[in-house]
Parts: structure tokens; C-alpha cells; sequence
């Protein structure tokens, strides 16, 4: 009873086994997985790829970003879920080849000559005849000219009759064993190509990414990858001058070393532009060292000319700044204060700010560009972003049309270079910090001269910009002058008496110069602000208060006096500064509207200084993509195969026919002559089948 019971366990192991191998092998279950692989394949495309984890968090949000790494979709290539799948592919497709490829080799070889006359007789492409020659004779005509026609034949005797057999496009068979061949090759390729090597080492070896800061020839070995590392796709930025013997490699959390066999010297960078600043062109000349015979060659990387030696490429991916030197001049602004500075830095380096009262910050400076080519009409300043909170609908009509936000144009395109920019940010002691992108010559926006100092709090936002309106000597001078005294109450007090005595000289209106006078103070301390809230945003939260009734017209008169004793802070502080008042032309009128809505919009840069560029000594740096890739060729390999089994599959038809060939039955003169039935087949019949039917049978039967 017990060997009974297993036996029957053993069948029914075996049974379990073979229903598993039949499903893993089946066509449903390879085109589950190549659905999935789309899948992923799609959010890798879509999502960026071993991006640092902190643009995720912003990009996300603290708990979709929690998600989606537990779904490892920030290195879907790398994930194990898709390593699994790709490995299922290989497996299913494998043993699909296993179980089906033999038959189908045998079925290319078989002749199918176990026919019987009755059942070529049932077939729907058939056709009977009879002709004078003997049996063997219609035999021997009837295969010469099916070869003559391209088949391959065979006559078989079947008692007393003779089948004669063909076949012809059997290679149609190879054209599946190619395409499920093909996708096996390119999955081993791929394979090969991916981050799994390098995974391996990380679970094997214990190599971890490098998340901190230092010289790259001093990172710990348990961050580095060897030379013998089989492929690597990394990146190495080289300014001008300068080498490289290692490539970066991204990770989520960090960087992987890895050390090179050569050493790749930049000679120069050779960067074209189009008339609208725009890269035209950019190439390297570099000088390869060979780390193991000590040879060096020249070579010049170009973007789709890559440099490839001893199993490496070497792609121009990009390039960036290599150091730049920059001058700059500092204004403040915040307070009363308006002594500029001289500030130097380095592109990649740090300076502390020194100026003033803000020796708690330092400035990161994280880039320089000398050309830039920018959407004007579409561009944004600060305070077109807070917009919906600066106004009260009631009384919107009154200021709104004074204000030139960017944001009304914003589908409009209108694409210039704008000239050299630096960008940097500016933390302070607790580690906060925002980034500012200031451009060095002023620029024509919406018909005004105006300097962009852009600014964002986190680094995947865009740049809104503070429109900051040029002088008459084409500086900010003017500006951080006004900007100054309206921060001082003296000078708001004097412009107010001032603004007072000019609109009411009559000897008799000294009351009412007092009440306007008041007045004014009142309106230059709102907009002056608290440190907190400043600029139309105070205005528009102290108009609040009046009566809705009467709030558009609160604001209108608010609004002409403002503009009015702006006018006269702006001379009382250059008289302060020992200079003229400027003419009271519609030049300094505009210039005044800008200077306006500036100040207003500074409550939202969130910078204690202005940093103008001056100078710079530009350093270009190439940015070229190392890469090891053994499996390219397999996957060339694979793609090979794949072109040969659909050409197989689309364009060969696999076609069979047999020709029974019997005496014909009679006594006397009706005898000597023979009857022969024709019938073909196709896997999938067409006009080309159908026309290549009628003409064998038309051609077959033929006298000699």
C-alpha cells in the first residue's frame, strides 16, 4: 500500500511539474511578461532614473515618494522585480524553443507522405486529370516540374500508385526559432548591459555608494569599483587643462568610483553656437593615456562620434563650467543701508558673504553661463507668483493696472540670448537656503530695460524673476538708492513734507498740506513695510479696512499719492547723495513705475543682498559619458536574429502538395494511360497562394 501510495505521489509531482513547465513555456505567459517589461519599461522612460533622492521628494511629496521607492521605480532597470521578470522571459522563451524547436526542425524535414487519395480528394485546393503517359513516366514529368517551379520532391510508392511529395518555403519554420532566439539574445545582452554586474558586486563585495563630499582620489575603496568591473555606464566632467582617470557612476543615494584603465587629458573644448545662443556644436580634444603600456594618442570626442579603445567608449554627453572665475558687486537689501562691495568667487567653490550685516550667510556658487537663451514673454517675477494672495478682488482694478507681470503673455514666445548669468545659493547659519540666478546685462522685457534676478526655494521649481529696471547710466545704482531711503524714516518724512509743499504751494493751504503730508508718510511707511509685509501686499490688506463701497476708490487716490512722494524720496535721496534731481520727463516717469512695482516685488526675494556680476574669466569643462557595454554586441546579435525570423515569418510561405499518381483503370485501347489527383496547402492562404494554385494547376497536367 505504501509503494502504491508513492507511486502515485511521484505521478502527481511529475504531472505538477510538467503542468508548471507547459505554462512557463506557453505563448500567454511570455506575452504576460513582455507586458510587464513594457510596463516598467514606459515609467523608466517616463521617470527619470537614479535621480538624487531629494529631487524625488520634492518632485512627489513625502508619502507618493515613500511608494514609489518601496516599488524601487527610481532604478526600474536595476529593481529585483524586473531582473525577476526579464529572468522569467528568458526561462519561458528558452523553453519554448526547447519544446516546440525540434518539431518544428522535423517537421521541415518530414515530407507528410502518409496521405491517402481520399483525403487529398477533401482538400479545398485540389484538382484531378488524366494523361496518355505511363505512372512512372507522369511521376518523373510531374516532379521535374514542381522543381522547375521551386520545390523540393520526393516520390514515394504506395502499392500500386506513386505520390509524388513537395515542399517548398519550410525556412518559414526558422523564423520562429529566430525571433524567440532573438529575444532570448537581446535579454542576456541587455542583461549584460545593466546595473546587475554592478549590483552584484554591492551584494557580493559590499560596495556602497558614496553620499558625502571630498577629493575623488581620497573616496574609501568600498565606494570604487575595479577595472575588472564588466560594464559601467559613468560620467566624467574634465575642465579644460585638466584629467581624469575615473567615471561617476549615479546612484539613488549616492556615486560609485569607478577607476579607468587610461587617463583622458582635455586639451581644449570647441562649443559653437547659433545666433540665438543656442549650442550648434561641441567637441573635445583630448589625449588618452594607457595606464598598462604607459602610450599616449590624440583623439577629438564629438557628439555622435564617440572615441572607443580597448573595450571603452567615450561619448561627448555635455558639458559645464570647469571653475569659472567671477567679480561681482554686492548691494544690499535689506535695511537703510546702501554701500556696495566687491565679492569673488569660483564657480563649484564657496564665498562668505562679508557685507554688511550678513557675514551669517555664504554663498555656494553653482553656475555660470555666458549665453542664455530665454522665453521673455513667457517669463515670471516674484510677485506674479503671489498674485492670488496680493489683491483683493474688490479693489483689484485700481492697482492691477499699474502692475506688468509677465504672467499675462505667458503662452507668447519670444526667444532671445540674453547674455552671461551666475547662479548660486545662499544659505545661512541653519542650514536654509535659497537659489538665485542674476543675469549680468539688462534685457528688453514687455518694452522695458529691466535686470532679471531670478529666484526659487527648491530646486525643482522654475526660476520667478525680479524685474529690476535699468538707469540712465544702464546700472542698478538708481534703483538700490530709492530702495534705501525707503527704508529710512527720516528720508520718508522729508520726501513727505516735500510732496505736500509741491502739490499744495498755495500760502493758504498749510492744513491741508499738513493732512496731505500725514498722508503720505502714512502711504511710504505701508509700503515700506514692517519687515514682514511690504509693497502692494501692505497696501492692499490696509485698504481692507475701508469700506467695500468705497475701496476702488480709496485705492486710486492711495495709489497717486504713493507714486507721487516716491517721486520726491527718489530726489530727496540723491540730493542726500549730493547729486541733481533727475528731470521730470516721461523717461524717469517710466522708470519710476518699474522702480515701483520692484520694490513691491523685493519683499518676495528673500535675499539680504543683490549680486551683480561684473567680470568673469570663463573655464569650460567637457562632460563625456565612459562606458563599458559586452553586451552591445549581443544585443546586435539578437537584433540580427530578431530581422531574420519576421522576414522568415512575413515574407516566406511555407506550401505543400501532393500528386497521387495510379494507373488508369480499363481493358483494351482504354488501358496504358494514368489519373493523378493534386491538392496544396498553406499555413495562411493568400492571393499569391491562390494565384500560384491556379498556375500548377493549369502547368501540371500539361502534355510533354
Amino acid at each position: 500500500m505504501s509503494t502504491s501510495t508513492t507511486g502515485i505521489e511521484l505521478k502527481t509531482q511529475r504531472r505538477s511539474f510538467a503542468e508548471f513547465v507547459e505554462l512557463v513555456s506557453s505563448m500567454r505567459f511570455a506575452i504576460s511578461l513582455l507586458t510587464l517589461i513594457a510596463v516598467a519599461s514606459v515609467i523608466g522612460t517616463v521617470l527619470k532614473q537614479n535621480e538624487p533622492m531629494p529631487n524625488y521628494v520634492n518632485q512627489f511629496g513625502p508619502f507618493w515618494f515613500a511608494v514609489f521607492d518601496k516599488l524601487s521605480l527610481y532604478s526600474v532597470y536595476s529593481a529585483w522585480w524586473f531582473l525577476v521578470i526579464m529572468g522569467f522571459l528568458v526561462a519561458s522563451t528558452s523553453l519554448c524553443i526547447v519544446r516546440n524547436g525540434p518539431k518544428m526542425l522535423k517537421d521541415m524535414r518530414s515530407w507528410r507522405e502518409n496521405v491517402r487519395e481520399q483525403s487529398l480528394r477533401n482538400f479545398h485546393h485540389k484538382a484531378e486529370w488524366q494523361a496518355p503517359l505511363t505512372r512512372a513516366a507522369l511521376a518523373q514529368q510531374t516532379a521535374q516540374r514542381l522543381k522547375d517551379a521551386g520545390y523540393q520532391t520526393k516520390l514515394v510508392q504506395k502499392g500500386d500508385a506513386t505520390l509524388v511529395a513537395a515542399k517548398r518555403g519550410g525556412a518559414n519554420k526558422w523564423g520562429y526559432i529566430f525571433a524567440h532566439g532573438a529575444i532570448v539574445v537581446i535579454c542576456v545582452g541587455g542583461l549584460l548591459d545593466s546595473e546587475m554586474p554592478i549590483r552584484v558586486q554591492q551584494w557580493v563585495f559590499g560596495k556602497t555608494p558614496f553620499a558625502g563630499d571630498g577629493v575623488i582620489a581620497e573616496i574609501p575603496a568600498e565606494h570604487r569599483l575595479s577595472l575588472s568591473n564588466p560594464t559601467f555606464r559613468g560620467n566624467t566632467m574634465i575642465p579644460e587643462g585638466a584629467s581624469s582617470t575615473t567615471a561617476i557612476i549615479p546612484q539613488a543615494d549616492g556615486v560609485l568610483i569607478q577607476d579607468l584603465p587610461i587617463t583622458i587629458l582635455l586639451k581644449k573644448f570647441h562649443i559653437d553656437f547659433y545666433s540665438t545662443g543656442m549650442p550648434k556644436l561641441f567637441a573635445s580634444d583630448v589625449v588618452i593615456t594607457d595606464h598598462e603600456t604607459g602610450k599616449s594618442f590624440p583623439g577629438t570626442i564629438k557628439v555622435n562620434e564617440p572615441l572607443i579603445y580597448k573595450g571603452l567608449a567615450l561619448y561627448q554627453s555635455s558639458f559645464e563650467d570647469g571653475g569659472s572665475k567671477l567679480k561681482l558687486t554686492g548691494f544690499p537689501m535689506t535695511g537703510k543701508a546702501d554701500q556696495r562691495f566687491d565679492i569673488n568667487g569660483t564657480v563649484g567653490g564657496k564665498t562668505p558673504l562679508t557685507g554688511g550685516d550678513d557675514s551669517a550667510y555664504t554663498v555656494e556658487w553653482t553656475g555660470f553661463r555666458p549665453f542664455n537663451v530665454e522665453n521673455l514673454s513667457a517669463g515670471q517675477d516674484v510677485r506674479a507668483v503671489n498674485k492670488s494672495e496680493s489683491f483683493n478682488e474688490k479693489f483689484a482694478v485700481g492697482l492691477d493696472k499699474r502692475l506688468g507681470s509677465a504672467a499675462k503673455n505667458a503662452e507668447n514666445k519670444d526667444l532671445k540670448n540674453v547674455g552671461p548669468s551666475v547662479q548660486y545659493i545662499l544659505r545661512d547659519k541653519t542650514g536654509q537656503a535659497r537659489e538665485y540666478q542674476n543675469y549680468m546685462q539688462p534685457v528688453t522685457v514687455d518694452g522695458a530695460t529691466v535686470f532679471l534676478a531670478g529666484m526659487r526655494v527648491n530646486p525643482g521649481d522654475p526660476f520667478s524673476y525680479l524685474r529690476i529696471p535699468a538707469d540712465d547710466n544702464h546700472g542698478v545704482t538708481e534703483w538700490m538708492r530709492l530702495r534705501a531711503a525707503l527704508q529710512d524714516p527720516a528720508l520718508r518724512e522729508q520726501a513727505a513734507g516735500q510732496y505736500a509743499q509741491r502739490a499744495m504751494p498755495q500760502a493758504d493751504a498749510a492744513a491741508l498740506r499738513v493732512q496731505l503730508q500725514e498722508s503720505a508718510a502714512k502711504s511710504l511707511t505701508i509700503f515700506a513695510g514692517n519687515g514682514k509685509e511690504g509693497g502692494f501686499l501692505a497696501i492692499s490688506h490696509f485698504l481692507e479696512k475701508v469700506p467695500p463701497a468705497e475701496q476702488e476708490k480709496a485705492a486710486d487716490i492711495f495709489m497717486k499719492i504713493l507714486n507721487g512722494s516716491l517721486w520726491d524720496l527718489w530726489q530727496v535721496a540723491r540730493v542726500k547723495d549730493g547729486l541733481k534731481s533727475v528731470e521730470a520727463d516721461e523717461a524717469h516717469g517710466r522708470f519710476l513705475q518699474l522702480a515701483t512695482n520692484a520694490l513691491s516685488d523685493s519683499f518676495f526675494y528673500g535675499a539680504p543682498v543683490y549680486l551683480q556680476l561684473e567680470d568673469f574669466t570663463e573655464i569650460k569643462a567637457s562632460v563625456l559619458q565612459v562606458t563599458r557595454s559586452p553586451g552591445k554586441g549581443v544585443v546586435y546579435l539578437g537584433c540580427l536574429f530578431l530581422v531574420i525570423g519576421v522576414f522568415s515569418m512575413f515574407y516566406i510561405r511555407e506550401r505543400r502538395l501532393w500528386v497521387w499518381i495510379r494507373d488508369v483503370a480499363g481493358e483494351g485501347e482504354a488501358r496504358g494511360g494514368s489519373e493523378a489527383v493534386m491538392a496544396m496547402s498553406t499555413q495562411r492562404k493568400t492571393l499569391d497562394f491562390e494565384k500560384e494554385f491556379e498556375i500548377l494547376k493549369r502547368k501540371l497536367p500539361q502534355s510533354a
